[in-house]
C-alpha cells in the first residue's frame, strides 16, 4: 500500500503535529510540500483536499482528511490506538479532557505569542506587544493547573504517554525562538514533562525538519 502523504509547510505548527502523531504510531508517509508563497493552497487541487485551503492535508489512498487533532487521531486510531486509551472508558475519557484542554487552553493561549513573536515580523507586521502580555498571563495560569496535576502523574492523562501530551509538542517548540523560552522554569513539574517530551524521537524528528538551513 503506498504511504500517506501529509500536505503542509514545516513551518507551520499545525502541519508538524500531525508529524508527531505519524512518528509516534508507526505510520508509513511522506509530507508533500504546499508553496504558500505561488498560492499553492488555495489551488483547486488542494481545495480538493481540504475546502478551507489550509493545512494540513492527509491522503490516504482516496481519503482525504484535513485539520491537524483529527489526523493526529486518524493516524492513532489506524496504527496505534494505544495513544488514545480506547479499550479504557475512564482513561480515554482522560486523554479526551487534556486534548481538549491543549487545544482550547494551552495553545489558544500560546498561538497570538507565536504569531506576534515569530509570524508577524516575517510578514513585515508590528508585534502588539500588548497582546502578549495578556496571552502569557493566560498562559501561565494555564501552566499552574498543568503544575498541580504533572505532581500527581507523569502525563497528563495518567501514567501513560497519550497522544494529549503528543499534541504540545509541535507549538511548544515554537516557543524556544522567543523571548519568552525560558518561562517552564517556573513550573519543575511540567519542564520535566516537556524534557521527557523532548527526548522522543517524534520530536526530533519535527526539530530536524524545522532547523534552518546552513
Amino acid at each position: 500500500m503506498a504511504p500517506m502523504k501529509l500536505y503542509g509547510a514545516t513551518m507551520s505548527w499545525n502541519v508538524t503535529r500531525c508529524v508527531v502523531a505519524l512518528e509516534e504510531a508507526g505510520s508509513d508517509y511522506e509530507i508533500v510540500h504546499i508553496n504558500f508563497g505561488t498560492g499553492e493552497h488555495k489551488s483547486p487541487e488542494h481545495l480538493a483536499r481540504n475546502p478551507f485551503g489550509q493545512v494540513p492535508a492527509l491522503q490516504d489512498g482516496d481519503f482525504y482528511l484535513w485539520e491537524s487533532r483529527a489526523i493526529c487521531k486518524y493516524a492513532c486510531r489506524k496504527n496505534k490506538p494505544e495513544l488514545l486509551k480506547e479499550g479504557d472508558l475512564k482513561e480515554s475519557a482522560m486523554v479526551d479532557v487534556w486534548a481538549e484542554v491543549e487545544a482550547n487552553q494551552y495553545t489558544a493561549a500560546l498561538s497570538p505569542i507565536l504569531f506576534h513573536c515569530l509570524v508577524l515580523p516575517m510578514l513585515g507586521g508590528t508585534t502588539d506587544q500588548k497582546v502578549i502580555e495578556e496571552n502569557l498571563e493566560k498562559l501561565k495560569k494555564v501552566l499552574e493547573v498543568y503544575e498541580a496535576r504533572l505532581t500527581k502523574s507523569k502525563y497528563l492523562a495518567g501514567d501513560f504517554i497519550s497522544l494529549a501530551d503528543l499534541n504540545h509538542v509541535s507549538a511548544t517548540l515554537c516557543l524556544a525562538a522567543t523571548p519568552y523560552a525560558s518561562l517552564f522554569d517556573g513550573y519543575p513539574h511540567v519542564k520535566a514533562w516537556w524534557t521527557g517530551l523532548m527526548a522522543r524521537p517524534s520530536a526530533q524528528k519535527v526539530v530536524a525538519l524545522t532547523k534552518p538551513s546552513a
